[in-house]
């Protein structure tokens, strides 16, 4: 990324009118497996990405506080009080931003003024990739050096979380926040949602690259089906607690499912169910598959997770299985699966590299003859966590 482009696109918006203004990067993130297991008290596998959300940021001497993003030029600069922080649907994404303020000062953080931020993000929009966690804790590492906040990251993090929570209404789980925050290049993120305990795990692919396929289609209904999913698994959870003292779906094992799966009356209810438990104990197989380099196991269980989405958790839809069942179908391909809620946005391929280059060419052409228009390809590099950039500005 040109950081002398975004300092000249910082000061076309903002002029010369705050201090001198700092740089800031926080990555979107992949999820390798695992996925509807987060709010499940389940594992998830995820690691950073370099698409993100950059940052140019400066304290001003008022309580305004301004926001641009290069992405939603046409709404302008979105402003409002630092000590006015209400949800407002006129102010749209900058709601994201302002809900990490709001609740930084609700826990005692001293942020007492106004701040000019210019944002850019080389995420595509609504592609699943974690555009609204990235801006989250980018916001995070921002305040955290603009006013010197001594903060843990994982309380940034959980900050993260409350937002999408608390003042959007999305019912999500930590995971996204999780490995924007705590991402390490070259590293996965094998975390037990239960007890936030993690270790990072090396992905180490040898001939093998990451490839990340764009639907292109925005993930519209994500956030209500979300919430829809997120309800029937608490529902299928309680009737297993009946009989068995559980605190999660992520307490099961497969056997132990099917020994109790009876207690759920519904067919829908029982195939959530089975999809949260199946895909966390894929999770765990998968971090043994990958530390110990078993690539073939890792690629067959980022299979199975597909199917397990589309059949049992019904989150896929035709331009995922297109991208993801061609995929299968081409040379060189261990394993590929949607990533990310669902309805849309973006799946992965782990291909060898010689056929990176056929691979996005014939999965693109049968995406496009399948759904009439090209999906998008970018490979996977996996980067560090949310950071203050030290690069010279200009």
């Amino acid at each position: 990324m040109n950081l002398t482009k975004l300092f000249e696109g910082y000061r076309a918006v903002f002029g010369d009118e705050s201090q001198s203004p700092s740089s800031y990067f926080a990555p979107g993130r992949i999820n390798l497996i695992g996925e509807h297991t987060d709010y499940n008290g389940g594992h998830v596998f995820p690691c950073a990405i370099t698409l993100g959300t950059y940052g140019v940021a400066s304290k001003r001497n008022d309580s305004q506080v301004k926001l641009f993003s290069e992405n939603f030029s046409e709404l302008g600069t979105i402003s409002f009080d630092v000590h006015d922080l209400a949800y407002s649907a006129k102010d749209q994404w900058a709601n994201y931003p302002k809900g990490v303020i709001h609740f930084l000062k609700e826990k005692g953080y001293r942020i007492d003024q106004g701040m000019n931020i210019y944002f850019f993000g080389n995420i595509p929009n609504g592609a699943g990739l974690s555009s609204s966690a990235s801006i989250e804790l980018l916001t995070g590492v921002i305040l955290e050096d603009l006013f010197n906040l001594q903060i843990d990251r994982l309380d940034l993090v959980k900050i993260g979380k409350e937002v999408e929570n608390k003042f959007i209404g999305v019912n999500s789980g930590i995971m996204d926040q999780f490995a924007v925050g705590m991402g390490k290049a070259d590293r996965a993120i094998h975390l037990d949602t239960n007890t936030l305990k993690y270790d990072l795990v090396p992905v180490e692919l040898g001939d093998y690259v990451i490839i990340i396929m764009n639907t292109n289609k925005r993930r519209e209904l994500a956030d209500s089906k979300y919430n829809e999913r997120r309800g029937e698994c608490e529902e299928a959870l309680k009737e297993l607690q009946v009989k068995l003292n559980i605190d999660s779906l992520g307490d099961l094992d497969n056997d132990r499912f099917d020994e109790y799966a009876y207690l759920i009356k519904k067919e829908n209810l029982l195939k959530r169910a089975r999809h949260a438990v199946s895909e966390n104990q894929r999770t765990l197989k998968a971090r043994e598959a990958l530390t110990n380099g078993d690539l073939n196991t890792f690629g067959r269980l980022v299979n199975a997770s597909h199917v397990s989405l589309k059949f049992d958790y019904e989150v896929t839809g035709k331009e995922l299985d297109t991208l993801v069942e061609t995929a299968w179908q081409q040379t060189g391909v261990l394993g590929a699966r949607m990533t990310g809620a669902g309805f849309g946005g973006c799946a992965i391929a782990i291909v060898q590299k010689a056929q990176a280059d056929q691979f996005q060419k014939k999965v693109g052409q049968v995406y496009e003859q399948t759904i009439g228009y090209a999906p998008s390809f970018y490979i996977a590099e996996i980067a560090d966590g949310a950071k203050k950039l030290t690069a010279p500005e200009g």
